[in-house]
């Protein structure tokens, strides 16, 4: 599965991309939605590709998704945790890596702490790598599904205003965003603490606004963030309790908005932190639908990175079609 694609070898994040390939992908995942309304949610189309999900941080949702996805596509799946691999016991990345493709694997999905793992690895083996978080780094296929949840609402993303608020420092999922709206001609702002806002953040072509009521009157969605506690030590923020009160998406700031915001949420949520429950289950909220378009988004990914040719993803998603190269 080494051939050339449209994407490259590897998926490791959306700043090397053209906006022309993340359309792409973006228009590949449309047919690949109605997979996941039948009774039958499965096509041959990656039959005989083996995955292997490697996970060295806890997840649920992107771990799930991708494993959705691969299984919809027909490949053969395996997960497989740092806590119960020989890492534990001091293996390294490489050899962990190399082992799994001495077992003859197509793609290797990978979540890992540090920033840039996700690239090291793609340089070292011959399967396809797909970053599914590294670090603080990229976070490229929620990104993607942010986009084509995005886009299903406006039938655009250029013009639009997207303002991301909350933990911009510590979330690649910020990072992936911004340099997905910006090549799709959004206009991106960021909100939050400045103690949260990475130091370079004004070099990104970014509006900054240190007050949420700006930010809402100025946007036409918000991309709300959680607060990742696990990375931080001490004096970031006073207290959840005061960052919710001068920073929280709440019904009644939301309200007083000229127009109606659309809310995005990465997940998981901080309820009554960084977002209100009735913000997060209101009629604006596009969270769930952001949940059903990873799916779609991870089978085009991994479609295109086997070789799938993006006119044929229609025929693909009937099984008559459209197979990996």
């Amino acid at each position: 599965m080494t051939a050339a694609t449209p994407l490259g070898k590897d998926l490791l994040g959306l700043e090397p991309l053209s906006g022309e390939q993340i359309t792409l992908i973006l228009d590949t995942a449309e047919p690949f939605k109605e997979i996941s309304e039948r009774a039958i949610k499965k096509v041959p189309t990656l039959r005989g590709s083996t995955v292997v999900n490697l996970f060295f941080e806890n997840s649920t949702r992107t771990r799930v998704s991708f494993e959705f996805a691969e299984k919809r596509l027909s490949a053969d799946t395996v997960n497989v945790a740092a806590s119960a691999s020989s890492v534990s016991k001091g293996e390294t990345l490489v050899d962990t890596a190399r082992n799994l493709e001495a077992m003859r694997i197509d793609m290797v999905v990978m979540r890992h702490p540090s920033s840039g793992a996700a690239a090291f690895l793609a340089e070292r083996i011959e399967s396809n790598v797909i970053n599914a978080g590294d670090g603080t780094h990229e976070h490229p296929t929620q990104g993607l599904l942010d986009l084509l949840t995005l886009r299903d609402h406006f039938n655009k993303i250029e013009g639009l205003r997207v303002c991301i608020c909350g933990d911009v420092l510590h979330s690649r999922v910020a990072r992936s965003n911004i340099w997905g709206l910006r090549k799709l001609g959004a206009e991106v702002a960021v909100c939050g603490p400045r103690s949260l806002l990475p130091s370079a953040i004004d070099e990104m072509g970014v509006t900054v606004f240190s007050r949420i009521e700006d930010a809402i009157e100025w946007s036409d969605a918000l991309n709300v963030l959680r607060l990742q506690l696990e990375r931080m030590t001490s004096g970031y923020i006073p207290s959840l309790r005061e960052y919710n009160r001068y920073f929280g998406v709440t019904r009644e700031r939301l309200e007083r908005a000229p127009r109606d915001v659309l809310i995005l949420h990465p997940g998981p949520m901080n309820r009554g932190v960084e977002i209100d429950s009735d913000v997060a289950d209101g009629p604006h909220s596009v969270i769930l639908p952001q949940v059903t378009n990873g799916v779609a988004v991870r089978m085009a990914v991994l479609y295109l990175l086997s070789g799938g040719r993006p006119e044929m993803a229609e025929a693909a998603k009937t099984g008559k079609s459209g197979g990996a190269a």
